[in-house]
């Protein structure tokens, strides 16, 4: 009997039908010779610390660093999960044949590994490897089947990351907790957790000591049309231009470029620059009209995918994730979680397939039927693939999609028709001029050709900036001249921007380096911090933990989270950037470029670092327990204020009931005090609301 165990009980149906069993038995599906199995995500976990030795069941400084000789599993403590446990154990023990098919990543491998291991299965074992959950990519996957121990280094390095977060969290929260926290508050530190933390407090704490500068700007109308003066640019600015030319290959911009007037600090200056140029004409001096293409928007990886839909949507990361898992498991779009946005060549024979399947994109497809496809480098490139591609559709046809996973999937469908349209076409008109030796410049964008455009027209322009500059210049010609109307604007200069959910994902993703070029970002990928996949959860981390709240879309610190990274002196547990070597090592691991026991290694050196580094402040410094509930109360008091009478009946009564709901799985079954539709569902961290998918945002942490 051939065994297969799958992550959860509906990816097992897929697989089982697939397969031809039919026979439905508790806790799995059996026929054809095979027997489907599933757990419910991890099942497995790593052992607490008073099941090494009962001396760390009570929390001291003098037990600190604890470090276990050799780490164990042990199963969670659900009836469930037990259960579910027996009725695996009892089919593996006496399969002649395992199939792993576990989701095709890192966190997948390592939960089914450790099943494998705690039901002590001894036979040879298989691996399932697939992209999408359709009928053909499983008969495909089946057909490919691969030894297990093909991914060995892909468990060494899921193995690695679950030890080094157990080392790092058990150790660095008691040690906080007991020399810093007051009143049995448990300060949470976490080996990606707390760098994300000190990027929100860091960037706050700019916003706070900000100084604006004054400054004027000079422009001119000239035949209804605003030049602007052209300023030199700082030597600051230019460095940073050199760094970003070397880091994506372009051609360094010569000195003769930076020309203009120095940047207009004072008022004086300013007048009499006005007062100079108002006296002499305005004179044309140079049209160049530039000629160029724009490629298709990338594809997405589930970071993208989580920035597009924070922007367009205001989705929160954790509830896309959730969303594009949905649509996987309907079969309607690849797996996602993925850090590419490339496919591999052997997808590209499948694209018109796929491309036929999107019936309501029809308008946009017919085009490309029974054409040879455009098969860009910017897509296709097996050199920028490893285990999975980007996140495409796979043709089959959306039914039954909430009006929330209509919105991801449109993103991705029409993403991936655009690949295949050939690029936009556009001039760039530039007009310069001069007004006694002073210089002034303009520029207008024209689309020649929309290209791929077509396919986002409808939407509307994300910034005035590029609507303005789309806009057609008049006729210049050079060397004519007339009279102007300069001005002088008084400006100052703007704090940072607080980080909304898109821009602190794309900082995760570099570290802390907030950069739009496409290719510089993704040389830094390699360096980011945490997982695409674990992303999502780290951001819901800290707002249990009550460190984070949203204002709007803005990510806001609470007085708790800015005290806490005050407080942390070690650059190892906050820095992004040190952080992300440490990713980067995990990276590597999985590779095979990088030793697992070496890395671990090091962690526990660091830990014991950090450990000696706490113990020898002699400060009496405290983190200030903040009443978070009462901080909460008085925000939503005050968004409440303008309420009208409409809303009044409805929202009042859902916060009145929420605060008076019982504790404990006493609340599941029970009606949603906020929407009144759903009834309250058990999470991994939270009880919520069956409604989730239709936008419900009930949440009660355990």
């Amino acid at each position: 009997m051939i065994v297969c165990i799958a992550e959860k009980p509906s990816v097992a149906r897929d697989i089982a039908d697939v397969l031809g069993a039919k026979q439905k038995k508790d806790g799995y599906i059996e026929g054809n010779g095979y027997q489907v199995t599933w757990t419910f995500g991890h099942l497995c976990t790593l052992k607490e610390p008073h099941e090494y030795t009962p001396a760390w069941k009570a929390w001291s400084l003098s037990s600190l660093p604890m470090i276990p000789p050799r780490f164990g599993i042990k199963l969670i403590e659900d009836s469930g999960i037990q259960k579910q446990f027996q009725t695996i154990e009892r089919l593996m023990q006496a399969a002649d044949e395992i199939i792993n098919c576990g989701d095709a990543g890192q966190e997948g491998e390592l939960i089914q590994r450790w099943v494998m291991q705690k039901a002590g299965a001894h036979c040879p074992v298989k691996r399932l490897w697939i992209s999408s959950l359709t009928e053909e990519a499983i008969r495909e996957g089946f057909a490919k089947l691969q030894d297990q121990s093909q991914f060995q280094s892909l468990y060494e390095a899921g193995l690695s990351r679950a030890i080094g977060d157990w080392l790092l969290g058990m150790n660095a929260t008691r040690l906080y907790t007991l020399k810093y926290g007051q009143n049995r508050q448990v300060l949470s530190i976490g080996r990606v957790q707390t760098p994300t933390l000190a990027l929100i407090v860091n960037r706050q704490q700019e916003i706070k000591h900000f100084v604006p500068k004054q400054y004027w700007e000079l422009k001119t109308v000239y035949r209804d049309t605003t030049f602007s003066a052209i300023v030199r640019k700082s030597d600051e600015e230019l460095a940073e231009e050199a760094a970003q030319a070397n880091a994506s290959g372009n051609k360094k911009k010569s000195q003769d470029d930076n020309r203009g007037i120095p940047p207009i600090t004072d008022e004086a200056t300013g007048k009499a620059l006005l007062e100079r140029i108002s006296q002499a004409p305005f004179t044309v001096t140079d049209i160049s009209l530039k000629k160029g293409t724009e490629a298709p928007p990338r594809l997405f990886d589930l970071t993208s995918l989580q920035v597009e839909c924070n922007k367009k949507f205001a989705y929160s990361a954790d509830m896309t994730l959730k969303l594009i898992q949905s649509l996987y498991e309907k079969k309607v779009a690849t797996y996602p979680r993925v850090d590419t946005t490339f496919l591999s060549d052997d997808i590209y024979p499948k694209c018109p397939k796929i491309l036929e399947g999107l019936k309501d994109y029809t308008a946009y497809t017919a085009p490309l039927a029974g054409q040879k496809l455009i098969k860009s480098k910017k897509v296709f490139d097996n050199s920028k693939v490893t285990d999975h591609h980007a996140i495409i559709p796979t043709g089959v046809q959306p039914h039954g999609l909430t009006d929330m996973e209509k919105n991801v999937f449109d993103l991705i469908a029409r993403r991936f028709i655009a690949v295949f349209y050939p690029d936009c076409k556009f001039s760039t008109t530039t007009v310069t001029g001069k007004a006694d030796d002073i210089e002034f410049r303009v520029s207008g964008k024209q689309i020649i050709d929309p290209g791929w455009r077509v396919i986002f027209a409808k939407e509307p322009k994300e910034d005035t900036k590029e609507g303005e500059e789309e806009s057609v210049l008049p006729a210049f010609t050079k060397g004519e001249s007339g009279p102007h109307t300069p001005m002088l604007n008084e400006k100052w200069t703007q704090p940072p921007k607080p980080y909304t959910e898109a821009t602190l994902l794309r900082a995760m993703e570099t570290a802390g380096k907030l950069v739009d070029n496409e290719e510089l970002r993704d040389a830094l990928k390699e360096n980011g911090i945490g997982r695409p996949s674990t992303r999502a959860a780290i951001i819901e981390t800290l707002f249990k933990r009550h460190y984070i709240r949203k204002e709007r879309k803005n990510l806001i610190a609470t007085p708790t989270g800015v005290e806490l990274i005050g407080l942390i002196h070690e650059e190892l547990l906050k820095s992004a950037e040190l952080t992300g070597i440490w990713e980067k090592k995990l990276r590597e691991i999985e590779r095979r470029s990088y030793d697992a026991k070496q890395f671990l290694d090091e962690l526990k050196q660091m830990v014991g670092e950090i450990v000696h580094s706490v113990l020898s402040d002699n400060t009496n410094r405290r983190v200030t327990v903040v009443q978070e509930e009462l901080v909460r109360k008085e925000a939503e008091k005050k968004k409440k204020a303008p309420a009208t009478k409409r809303t009044k009946k409805t929202a009042t009564p859902a916060k009145e009931s929420q605060s008076v709901l019982p504790e404990g799985d006493a609340i599941i079954g029970m009606k949603c005090p906020l929407c009144g539709k759903g009834t309250i569902l058990k999470g991994k961290t939270a009880y919520g609301c069956s409604e989730w998918k239709n936008g419900c945002t009930f949440r009660k942490p355990f």
